[in-house]
């Protein structure tokens, strides 16, 4: 039975949820159907049956992708809570053998549709904030020179405040989404109330009437239809900070009904006057509320932006975690809500993307032609990976899974094939921007890969290493080497030898280790080992949604008999040169991308949360 407490968490949780996860789903209506009727590309002519026919489309596809894949069902494949692409891919990963065809096939489709989402964390901000401004050409033409400056200037102040984390403002989104849902609503149902015949678009014949009269037109009305199903993603990738539930009450509760009356009450604006098509979601509008409500929706498209980037740094840190990624400095903005994260060189990197974009393709409408093919590929990945999760995580029989997962395949392979046409017109660029991506996650697994197998390949069994040291003189001390095998001797550690021919009287072997779940409790933090003579290993747990700190969880070593002065313990981490080889078997082109990317790694002391004055460095060379 629920109390009153737990009523009131949900509520604030369901508000905070609809600030952040619906942010990017709910400003579609700003672009979605005016690109179906008036794009630049193949525009469905505005009569009463394709107007019934596109909205039933709408409806439909909103009702099935959204609200039966991403709201009911992909919600139940969480991670231990967490939810995105990456954490998917962690969990089908999880019952397959290293290096069988069936994980590598998994670990491809779960990095190229990470690298899709950069894409889409690219495109997000850029058409949704000139699609706000661009409402000012409504009021007046003489706005229209200043459009791309303005957005460009709120771009700018947008990507800034990322440093001061949406922890401050956070407790503001919700209630602006909040407006803007229930604006949006009310301005459809005051069109509807005008013409309410065109609720007979409810009815599925009509959009099936329409891809049987135009079948053509209809593949390539798709590419622009697929609009108003971006941001689903985020109620998936977005379910660990809130929770099923919220996400589930935010929905149906507000968000689905506010877009579905707006675009129905859009829809019959272009029954009434098909002139309206130039901007039909700001002809909503009376005149008097247009200002305030170019105000609202850049405000709102603001918030969506934020959600996409904030989707793009905790990607960063799960790829970063999971092996996927060289380490970044990764800055925390609240010390009371986890996963409000910071990383100063994707925020950057990203901005200067956002302007290119903004200033290459010029408007919204240009935007839309590269909108949609990365949104549709990380879809149908996602259906993808769902499969193998249900096939051999939770042990589906197999003409289940491909029941549950076909007709979502057929629907998002349908959509990403109407975006390929776009390819040209500038679908190209996610897809690009995906590539590079893709390229750069690959060529870092691989090449952590290599360098782990090219240290193995000389290393020393640490128990025949303690056997032949008895010798060597002690000093006072504790000496803590990290290294990613505790049972070899790191290669720090025999540096360190040879340069001080001595020991320190503790020597502790320490190994990070990420898993596939999201978090960990203390209790199953650290596992310590005591070797002879003074040698100690330990081998450290954390998920891959948290972030390390490796003096704090050594002091659960205490526990087993292992405990540290902070001013007594040095720590030594080894600092490889790498150097191409053409005999490798990574291409040299990649071995030059993988050496940049290692040589410019942010740094093992950040990374790992370690004393700066109490860490050594030892240096060696490793050919790859």
């Amino acid at each position: 039975m629920s109390t009153p407490t737990s009523n009131k968490n949900l509520a604030v949780l369901s508000l905070a949820a609809l600030g952040v996860v619906y942010g990017d789903i709910g400003t579609s209506p700003l672009y979605a159907l005016k690109e179906v009727f008036g794009g630049a590309h193949h525009p469905v002519p505005i009569t009463p049956d394709n107007v019934f026919g596109i909205l039933s489309f709408f409806f439909w596809s909103l009702m099935l992708v959204v609200s039966l894949k991403y709201v009911s069902f992909m919600t139940r494949a969480d991670n231990k809570g967490e939810g995105g692409i990456m954490a998917l891919m962690a969990m089908a990963l999880r019952p397959m053998t290293q290096g069988s065809p069936k994980r590598t096939t998994i670990m491809m489709l779960g990095l190229f549709g990470a690298a899709l989402f950069y894409g889409d964390g690219v495109i997000t901000p850029a058409i949704s904030v000139l699609s706000a401004v661009e409402g000012l050409e409504v009021a007046t033409p003489t706005f229209k020179p200043y459009v791309l400056p303005i957005s460009i200037v709120i771009l700018v102040l947008l990507f800034a405040v990322q440093r001061h984390g949406t922890a401050a403002v956070g407790k503001f989104f919700g209630p602006i989404v909040v407006a803007w849902f229930l604006t949006i609503g009310v301005l459809g149902i005051n069109s509807i109330t005008a013409s309410p015949d065109i609720l007979r678009a409810l009815d599925p014949s009509y959009a099936l009437h329409f891809f049987e009269t135009n079948r053509l037109l209809g593949f390539f009305a798709l590419g622009a239809a697929v609009l108003a199903l971006t941001g689903a993603e985020a109620l998936y990738a977005d379910m660990g900070h809130f929770g099923r539930k919220p996400i589930q009450i935010g929905w149906f509760m507000l968000a689905l009904p506010s877009l579905l009356l707006n675009y129905f009450g859009q829809g019959a604006l272009l029954l009434r006057e098909p002139s309206a098509i130039s901007n039909p979601f700001y002809l909503l509008a009376p005149d008097w509320f247009l200002y305030p409500m170019v105000l609202l929706a850049t405000a709102a498209t603001v918030i969506a932006s934020q959600a996409v980037i904030t989707g793009a740094f905790s990607i960063t840190q799960q790829a970063i975690q999971l092996g996927f990624a060289p380490r970044m400095a990764i800055s925390h903005t609240s010390d009371k809500q986890i996963g409000q994260i910071y990383l100063p060189g994707i925020n950057w990197f990203l901005l200067v993307a956002v302007i290119a974009l903004v200033v290459g393709f010029g408007s919204s409408t240009n935007l839309a032609a590269a909108y949609g093919i990365a949104v549709t590929g990380t879809m149908l990945i996602t259906d993808l990976l769902a499969f193998f999760v249900a096939r051999y995580v939770w042990g589906w029989p197999l003409w289940r899974a491909l029941l549950g997962c076909t007709a979502f395949v057929i629907i998002d392979i349908a959509f990403f094939a109407a975006n390929t046409v776009k390819i040209q017109d500038g679908g190209w660029f996610p897809l690009v921007f995906g590539i590079g991506v893709f390229l750069l996650l690959t060529t870092w697994k691989r090449g952590r890969d290599m360098l782990s197998q090219r240290q193995a390949a000389d290393a020393v069994d640490i128990n025949s290493f303690i056997k032949g040291v008895e010798d060597v003189p002690r000093t006072p001390g504790t000496a803590i080497f990290l290294t990613s095998n505790p049972d070899k001797v790191p290669h720090a550690m025999l540096h360190s030898l040879k340069h001080f021919k001595a020991l320190h009287e503790r020597v502790v072997l320490v190994a990070v280790n990420i898993l596939d779940t999201p978090r960990l409790t203390d209790s199953h933090r650290v596992l310590v080992t005591s070797l002879a003579d003074g040698f100690w290993q330990v081998k450290v747990f954390y998920g891959f949604m948290e972030t390390i700190n490796l003096p704090d969880a050594l002091e659960w070593c205490c526990e087993d008999g292992l405990s540290f002065e902070v001013m007594d313990t040095s720590y030594f981490i080894g600092r490889e040169t790498l150097i191409p080889s053409m005999d490798s078997a990574m291409s040299f082109w990649r071995q030059k991308i993988f050496v940049g990317m290692f040589r410019n790694a942010g740094s093992v002391v950040s990374y790992f949360g370690l004393p700066a004055n109490r860490v050594v460095e030892l240096g060696g060379q490793v050919v790859l």
